[in-house]
């Protein structure tokens, strides 16, 4: 194989797709060029982003992350559940609890086996962040909890949370109902975030359920975002609305969300499925 040839394997977290490169020997030229290129639905493999599984000083394996516009990302839930069922079913470990290191800290995956392979994981998430200065968000208070915004000339209720990346959480009608390639640009790249962020629409069905789409950022919308239903599950409970164990409901399937008061970790259950395998051929070596 030549060196601007990629073996990758394509896999997903609830219709969250990623492209998953083996770098535990040396990871490839310009990552975030390398992701703008596979992403390309049209004219690469495909997918909101790549994600290298390298060595680490400091877990058992180390995830970095690459949206489909080239930008690192710190976190990435339904990620880090592919990784934990390539590494094992790669045959990289024969832990059912691995340490992962990623740019918002160190996550733990419990993975569970079906037929000696990983079908689902549950990923301690760690506890969410509230204060505006380490989310980041622009806010003059100790939590910006339903706090109205405005932008492109409607009114909104945000709650910003930061699960390892800042997101907003908006709640109203159904989110179904939204056109959300007009309105989440502005609300992703609103002044108020001085790095961006991923913005959450969602509707309440019961104390236990919630129905969200989200606009992520460095990729547009998204069939899933596992940091997104996270915050979505906190914010819930912050405003009253829901108890602190939660099914969302996303476009690509359900995470079992569970914000627990005694550690004040979020923890979140869901699938991962691998797609298949390839070789992708560079077209730009810089």
């Amino acid at each position: 194989m030549s060196m601007n040839e990629i073996r990758f394997t394509k896999m997903h977290g609830i219709s969250n797709d990623y492209i998953y490169i083996n770098c535990m020997n040396g990871q490839p030229e310009c990552p975030p060029q390398l992701s703008i290129e596979m992403s390309d639905r049209h004219t690469g493999v495909g997918g909101d982003g790549i994600i290298l599984i390298c060595p680490s000083e400091i877990a058992d394996f180390k995830m970095r992350i690459f949206n489909a516009d080239g930008s690192e990302a710190k976190m990435c839930g339904n990620g880090s559940r592919c990784v934990g069922k390539y590494v094992y079913d790669k045959g990289l470990t024969d832990k059912t609890r691995v340490t992962l290191e990623t740019l918002s800290g160190i996550k733990v995956l419990d993975l569970h086996l079906r037929d000696g392979e990983v079908e689902t994981v549950t990923v301690d998430m760690g506890e969410p962040v509230l204060a505006p200065a380490e989310i980041p968000v622009t806010f003059d208070g100790e939590s910006m909890i339903g706090s109205l915004v405005v932008s492109g000339g409607c009114e909104y209720r945000l709650t910003a949370v930061s699960m390892g990346n800042p997101h907003g959480v908006i709640f109203g009608d159904d989110p179904d109902s939204l056109l959300l390639e007009n309105i989440g640009p502005g609300l992703e790249c609103h002044p108020m975030w001085p790095d961006r962020a991923n913005i959450e629409f969602a509707t309440v069905l019961s104390p236990s359920e919630i129905k969200m789409r989200v606009w992520e950022r460095g990729s547009g919308e998204t069939m899933a975002c596992g940091t997104g239903a996270c915050a979505t599950v906190v914010a819930a409970a912050l405003n009253g609305l829901t108890g602190r164990t939660v099914t969302v409901h996303l476009r690509g399937g359900d995470l079992s969300i569970e914000w627990r008061p005694g550690d004040n970790h979020v923890y979140m259950t869901g699938g991962a499925t691998t797609v298949f395998e390839g070789t992708y051929e560079r077209r730009c070596k810089k």
